[in-house]
């Protein structure tokens, strides 16, 4: 008799654990193979189990209370990366989890126009709310683009301005009511941080830039930290920089208006020390995949060692090199000694130079600033050598021929050094060298005067 209710209480047990379990569960016609399930945060995706399929190509995967945060995941097939010619599908398709079972349906060569939600209030609206979106801006964008340049005296330009009034009343009214019948479900704190600026039609078209810099982020609530598992923070950030964006504009002036955009965004965020750092780090990955150095110094300067940030461990490598370089040579820092052969073999160091002023050059002979910029350097050493000036160059070539010939082609006197071991050589890893050239003029105690970025910066130190 005990055994027999030690086994009912099992069983029960396990009766009551299954019920706690929430279940996904997709159907993909034409597939059967392996998928996977990631959680979202922002643009990162990390792999969370791998699932197969079951009867009527049904894939199932049971999300247990309080191991899963509530947000958004992935439901990925097929390889990421196909030949035009793969007759292999692949796709994906984002899911809310939020407590609730969650029932797809779709087809694995057309899944946008196929899918539907057989079960989850949840995702119906946040496919809704996509679809709305999609249409709500590219028919808002052209009537306004309409008013900007149609006469007002024509009727047609009152019933433009009559259906534009139409179409934000009908976004405003899904925003508002539609998608916030529980206000504290995921669903409705997403849409109503994620949901697109609605410009008052009364303000003229030439201000209507201006009031969107000053007002597209107030319905964000930085503040909810169970939006990093969503895209409504990284979106919001890209949304707002195109407002700053200008083709036309020169690179140095485009930073600028980048840099402005990046106070306004992460001053805001500042309200949340989690959502502050996904913000940060995306903000750093968008501006390195780009180039715009100068605003990622920005970034680096002003909020990561500002605000003494710990990003994750993801943002290693160069990067990680960019922000240890900014905080830990500063104006003032000693640097390392260096102790690396020349050309012929010679061990030089950097302590022994013991000149007034020695500018540390790291370089490599296929950058393209890097050719342009030594041969000038080359020359003003050669012009400044009574200044008790050195220059100590170090190549991050891993090929000793293409190192030597372009010390020869370019006539190079100054101290020439390396160790042929590329971005993984002693120096370049205790200078936190991120990008070539790099250079720092220090004195005769190794402490960094400057950091110039250019050959007329070297100069003006100099003299």
């Amino acid at each position: 008799m005990p055994k027999i209710k030690s086994c009912l209480l099992i069983i029960l047990v396990i009766l009551v654990g299954q019920s706690y379990a929430q279940q996904i569960e997709i159907q993909i016609s034409n597939y059967s193979g392996k998928a996977y399930i990631s959680e979202l945060s922002g643009e990162k995706i990390v792999l969370i189990d791998s699932i197969s399929a079951g009867d009527n190509e049904i894939y199932r995967f049971p999300f247990a209370k309080n191991k899963y945060h509530s947000g958004f995941y992935r439901f990925s097939f097929g390889a990421y990366t196909q030949s035009l010619q793969s007759k292999t599908p692949a796709g994906w398709i984002d899911f809310l989890y939020d407590g609730e079972d969650v029932k797809i349906k779709t087809d694995a060569d057309n899944i946008p126009d196929s899918m539907k939600i057989i079960s989850s209030e949840s995702n119906k609206l946040y496919y809704q709310f996509i679809k709305l979106n999609k249409s709500y801006k590219t028919k808002t964008e052209l009537l306004l683009l309409i008013l900007s340049r149609y006469p007002k005296d024509d009727k047609y330009y009152n019933q433009t301005k009559k259906r534009l009034n139409e179409l934000q009343s009908e976004y405003m009214q899904f925003v508002n009511i539609a998608s916030q019948t529980n206000h504290d479900s995921f669903i409705a704190e997403y849409i109503h941080s994620a949901r697109l600026p609605v410009v008052d039609i009364s303000i003229q078209p030439q201000q209507q830039l201006s009031y969107l810099k000053t007002h597209a982020l107030d319905n964000v609530d930085f503040n909810n930290s169970s939006l990093i598992y969503s895209d409504a923070f990284t979106n919001k950030t890209i949304e707002y920089l195109t407002y700053y964006r200008k083709p036309d504009l020169p690179l140095e002036l485009l930073e600028k208006e980048f840099m402005t955009a990046v106070d306004s965004i992460l001053n805001k965020a500042k309200v949340n020390q989690i959502v502050y750092e996904q913000i940060v780090e995306y903000l750093i990955d968008g501006f390195k995949k780009f180039g715009f150095d100068k605003v990622l110094d920005y970034i680096v300067e002003n909020y990561v060692i500002k605000g003494d940030l710990c990003l994750d461990v993801k943002t290693e490598g160069l990067i990680k090199r960019r922000i240890d370089q900014a905080k830990f040579f500063k104006i003032g820092s000693v640097v390392p000694n260096i102790v690396l052969s020349d050309t012929a073999g010679n061990n030089i160091e950097l302590d022994k130079t013991k000149v007034k002023k020695t500018l540390i050059v790291f370089y490599a002979s296929w950058c393209p600033h890097c050719k342009e910029i030594l041969p000038k350097l080359n020359e003003l050493y050669n012009s400044e050598k009574e200044k008790n000036f050195e220059v100590f160059s170090i190549s991050l070539d891993t090929n000793r021929k293409d190192w030597t010939d372009f010390i020869t082609n370019n006539k190079l006197t100054f101290i020439n050094v390396s160790d042929l071991k590329g971005w993984d050589g002693e120096a370049a890893s205790d200078y936190f060298i991120y990008a070539t050239p790099t250079m720092f003029m220090i004195d005769r105690q190794l402490r960094i005067i400057s950091k110039p970025m250019s050959v007329e910066e070297v100069r003006s130190i100099i003299n």
